[in-house]
């Protein structure tokens, strides 16, 4: 993810063992942190609010890591930290509430400045979601080739719609320009208007 930090622009990044910083001009390491990993699986995007970066781990935890600057000099240093694993999908974020699907294949909500589950689903879902958030509205693709539409609420977890919209499997991240959404599966590309 490219952001600023500090007041550094810069790559935020988790690798198979660690959260990192990188300076995007010249490849430097700002900063660094170890994080916990099942066999070195570490596949979610971490996300930036402030200076706080919402990282989960597979075989770790869910946790809301500060990162500041001063005087030069990085310093890294556990906010919060959640029970919750992550496994592939990486959050959104809607007014301050993370929105996530974990390793359980359970969606779940979560306050990214203070580490407070908003809820967690009973329900299961597929083995993975690719989510993207418009307005106060979240779509999530599973790889079965669901698309579920869903209330970005923190109070609870609100499913509006879902669809069937891919026969093949659909890992592929979700892409949307403005109201169009493209839907890549195994052999084709599709492309959906996204109404109100």
């Amino acid at each position: 993810m490219l952001t600023t930090l500090g007041g550094q622009r810069q790559l935020v990044v988790q690798t198979r063992a660690k959260l990192a910083g990188v300076n995007p001009k010249d490849g430097a390491v700002l900063w660094e942190q170890p994080v916990e990993a099942f066999r070195g699986m570490n596949i979610l995007t971490p996300i930036v609010l402030g200076d706080l970066v919402l990282s989960s781990a597979y075989g770790g935890k869910t946790t809301g890591w500060r990162v500041q600057e001063r005087s030069g000099k990085w310093s890294v240093a556990r906010a919060w930290e959640h029970k919750a694993q992550g496994y592939m999908t990486t959050p959104v974020v809607v007014k301050g509430t993370a929105y996530t699907q974990l390793r359980s294949q359970r969606a779940m909500a979560i306050d990214v400045a203070s580490g407070a589950e908003r809820w967690t689903t009973g329900e299961s879902f597929g083995k993975y979601w690719s989510l993207v958030a418009n307005g106060n509205r979240l779509l999530a693709l599973d790889q079965r080739g669901t698309l579920y539409l869903l209330a970005a609420t923190p109070e609870q977890f609100t499913k509006l719609d879902e669809r069937k919209i891919a026969s093949a499997e659909t890992w592929a991240h979700l892409a949307v320009s403005g109201r169009e959404l493209f839907i890549r599966e195994l052999n084709a590309i599709t492309a959906w208007h996204w109404g109100e």
